[in-house]
């Protein structure tokens, strides 16, 4: 969030939660608090958050319980109990918030709370009335920082100013370009030099509208650039100053940045004719005479909010499934080992033949020493040895098998769930929807799938411990990791279910499946199962078509132009004792030729169906046997 984002924000803030009354404080993660509030209007909450890759601050839909527990949590919910957030102040240029707390509107600050939103040195304090530290978010060492080092007890400090002039609007044209063009530098980097509030998103937009050209403006030298590009990019800058001036924020799309909280003039072109042609005056004086108030609406936060849950959530995602990968990679690793020992144990066995062969040979002899007939009975004895060991080394090699079989469908399975979150569409830059903090911003949907099939491999990472915790659980998922199957309604009417992890392909095939269903599955592959509910109709070639390919696009072998796909009826299915969940064997079957492409086109047609508008021109009712867009994006 930089200067400009956060200005929105607090403007937004303001009308709406000055003053309100303290009422809950929790920490939902360990860089993150979350403020509930009630006003005339209704409760609010505030995320306050000191992540360096994200330090933040705005309104967010009500967060589920939790997290009160935390150290800084009770501190905060000691502190403010009682107290009305009577002020919320940022001064100057800087990054800073300070959330004034005190019994009654009108009294004196007892309280503060102190955000400061600077990258990895972002923190949290809490002070009290004479402004010493009563809690904070990191503990600022000596050997972290000699210019402010800061502890609980201490006497809050504010931070080091920031390098450069904090911008004017009565500054004139001439001293606005002579100051930027003191250094031959870039022009970014002048900009962020010479002016105090200026980041990298914030000098794209003044460069421009086009992110090419924008970037590009800002890698030319000041030395090389046009009158016509100076008096553009001096408009911008004019414009920019008398929106922070009259807090007239407004959201719009990014173009050259994710988003922006500012929008140039709706006549720009024709105040650029009348500057140019009158010379070049601030535009911020000609703007205060209109000054209007800020509509009381929360667009900027509620878009805030999803556009940082869903970056926050893709990088969870990222990082949940890195983890995953590398464990299951290491625990297929060791399965094929010990599947290989076993194996080389059972070729042994062939050499039994040969080891009678030898005893024989030393017992047929005319007259055999004693050593000889010792040796020949140790000869029988390895050979007995082996051949009594295929019984116990099958079985062996079998489970070895069948867990290599489990942890390949795992890692397609997180494949597939990589693919999905790599290309499936983010709401539009800028986008002004939602206009407020909606509560229907659940978790990520990719997450709830991450979450699940994290605890299907929890027996395959580690048996013993994966088993016996299932019996505590009984064998229930998290229920934050209740994802259900994709299912898919095909033109014909009929639908089509696929799994996307071991406990879902036991569920539709096992469970769910009735007598006339048809299960599909790519030959000698891991992959997902496809049932097609012939069970309701009677399906035509078409429709058995389109689920082999389905379970073709499912599966490892997605990449590949033509996959084999056994065909078999869901009463022939038969469940492995003692397998894994979602571990069938079949009789009988039919083999089909599947093109995943194909499979590809036909979600994206799907989708297309889900998402047209009803005859109203509204958008059509919701169908639970449909998935959003987000689980059908194909291959790219």
């Amino acid at each position: 969030m930089d200067l400009t984002t956060l200005r929105a924000v607090l403007a937004e803030l303001r009308p709406l939660l000055l003053p309100s009354r303290f009422e809950k404080a929790q920490q939902s993660d360990g860089h993150t608090l979350q403020l509930g509030f009630r006003s005339l209007v209704g409760r609010h909450w505030l995320e306050l958050s000191w992540q360096a890759e994200a330090p933040r601050l705005f309104a967010i839909a009500p967060p589920p319980r939790g997290g009160d527990g935390s150290t800084l949590a009770q501190q905060v919910q000691h502190g403010l109990s009682g107290l009305a957030l009577v002020g919320l102040q940022q001064e100057g240029m800087e990054r800073v918030v300070e959330l004034q707390f005190a019994p009654r509107p009108g009294e004196p600050v007892s309280r503060r709370l102190v955000l400061e939103l600077m990258g990895r040195h972002s923190n949290l304090f809490v002070l009290d009335r004479q402004g010493r530290v009563t809690g904070a978010a990191r503990q600022v060492r000596e050997q972290q920082s000699r210019l402010r080092p800061i502890g609980s007890g201490d006497a809050y400090l504010p931070p080091p100013p920031a390098q450069g002039q904090a911008p004017r609007a009565a500054e004139s044209y001439a001293d606005w370009r002579r100051r930027l063009s003191l250094v031959p530098v870039a022009l970014g980097r002048a900009l962020r030099e010479a002016y105090q509030g200026i980041s990298p998103a914030l000098a794209l937009q003044l460069a421009g509208d086009h992110p090419p050209q924008a970037a590009d403006l800002l890698a030319r030298s000041v030395d090389q650039l046009g009158e016509s590009e100076w008096q553009q990019l001096h408009r911008r800058w004019q414009r920019w100053l008398a929106v922070l001036a009259r807090e007239a924020f407004a959201l719009s799309p990014g173009q050259a940045s994710a988003y922006r909280c500012w929008q140039e003039a709706p006549d720009a072109a024709a105040e650029a004719e009348q500057q140019e042609s009158a010379g070049i005056q601030p535009l911020a004086a000609n703007l205060q005479a209109s000054q209007s108030p800020a509509p009381q609406t929360l667009e900027i936060n509620g878009f805030l909010e999803a556009y940082y849950r869903r970056q926050l959530d893709s990088r969870r995602l990222q990082q949940r499934s890195l983890s995953l990968r590398l464990r299951l990679q290491q625990a297929l690793a060791k399965e094929q080992a010990q599947c290989r020992q076993q194996q080389e144990r059972l070729d042994q066995v062939e050499g039994s033949g040969a080891l009678q062969g030898q005893a024989d040979a030393l017992l047929c002899l005319a007259d055999p020493s004693r050593e000889q007939v010792s040796e020949a009975q140790a000869l029988y004895r390895r050979a007995r040895k082996l051949r009594r060991s295929v019984a116990a080394i099958t079985p062996r090699i079998g489970a070895h098998q069948q867990r290599i079989g489990q942890l390949e469908a795992s890692l397609t399975y997180l494949d597939q769930l990589l693919l999905a979150e790599q290309v499936s569409p983010a709401p539009a830059q800028g986008s002004s929807q939602p206009t407020s903090p909606s509560p229907g911003l659940g978790p990520d949907p990719l997450l709830a799938q991450l979450e699940e099939l994290e605890f299907d491999s929890q027996s395959l990472l580690a048996p013993r411990l994966g088993n016996r915790r299932q019996r505590r659980s009984g064998s229930a998922p998290p229920a934050s990791g209740q994802v259900q199957p994709l299912e898919l309604e095909l033109a014909s009417g009929l639908r089509v279910q696929v799994g996307r992890n071991h406990r879902q392909n036991a569920w539709i095939s096992l469970q769910q499946a009735r007598r006339g269903d048809l299960w599909f599955h790519a030959q000698e592959c891991p992959g997902s199962h496809v049932v097609l509910k012939t069970s309701l109709a009677p399906g035509g070639e078409g429709d058995l078509q389109a689920a082999a390919d389905l379970a073709a696009h499912f599966s490892r072998a997605r990449g590949n132009r033509r996959v084999p796909v056994v065909m078999v009826a869901t009463d022939q299915l038969q469940r492995i004792p003692g397998a894994g969940p979602g571990t069938v064997r079949h009789r009988g079957g039919e083999v089909l030729w599947a093109d995943p492409q194909r499979a590809a086109s036909l979600l994206v047609a799907l989708a297309d169906r889900a998402d047209r508008p009803g005859p109203s021109g509204a958008p059509a009712p919701p169908n639970p046997d449909r998935l959003p867009s987000l689980d059908l994006a194909p291959q790219p």
